[in-house]
């Protein structure tokens, strides 16, 4: 490309401002959470430019209502994490419902590893794990994602947008550092798996 066309194409962006403003319209109108790639596709700009116009949306939603969350490639439009326990109430919903010790454990163990399969959830736990995967798995909480090509073609696990909502997250980088306490129980492959404290300290008790 000419330095001509160069300049041309460059003065042709739209100003930062107003770029975030329609990725954060199209945010509140999408349906479920969408790709990066679409939001480019669809405002005619780049990936680069659409990943700097949600920095800049995130930076300036601390005292806002509404938050921008992202998991991997894909982002979408929730309410503040604050504001739950009202909205639960305006709507007449149970948003907070209790999960067991089991369940923390199990999730915990997925947000931290994943993707992981049953299988190695068991190991890490000990026990069998089916029944509380089924609960994390009805409540939204964990999703089954590709299959290992390896025997039994077992389904690889991991957390879901609705994870970060129940926790109050914006990404999986927000998850708080798993704490190294000489009583933390350790698997035979050394690995720690008690997790579920800092899950807990995401929402306190």
């Amino acid at each position: 490309m000419s330095d001509v066309a160069i300049a041309e194409s460059v003065a042709h962006l739209r100003p930062m401002v107003e770029l975030a403003i329609l990725v954060e319209s199209l945010l509140f109108v999408a349906p479920e959470a969408v790709k990066i790639t679409n939001l480019a596709d669809a405002l005619e700009e780049t990936p680069e430019r659409i990943e700097e116009a949600l920095a800049d949306l995130m930076a300036g939603q601390a005292a806002r209502g509404v938050r921008v969350q992202r998991q991997g490639e894909r982002v979408q439009m929730i309410t503040a994490p604050e504001a739950a326990a009202a909205i639960e109430r305006f709507l007449g919903l149970d948003l907070t419902t209790k999960l067991s010790p089991a369940a923390l454990e199990t999730l915990a163990i997925i947000a931290y590893r994943q993707p992981v399969t049953r299988a190695q959830i068991d190991e890490l736990r000990g026990v069998a794990s089916d029944g509380v995967l089924r609960t994390l798995i009805h409540r939204g909480l964990v999703e089954q994602g590709e299959r290992l090509e390896q025997a039994g073609r077992p389904f690889q696990l991991r957390t879901t947008f609705d994870f970060l909502q129940h926790f109050g997250l914006q990404s999986l980088s927000d998850l708080p550092p798993i704490e190294q306490a000489e009583e933390d129980t350790v698997a035979p492959n050394g690995a720690d798996v008690n997790v579920a404290k800092p899950i807990q300290a995401a929402t306190g008790p």
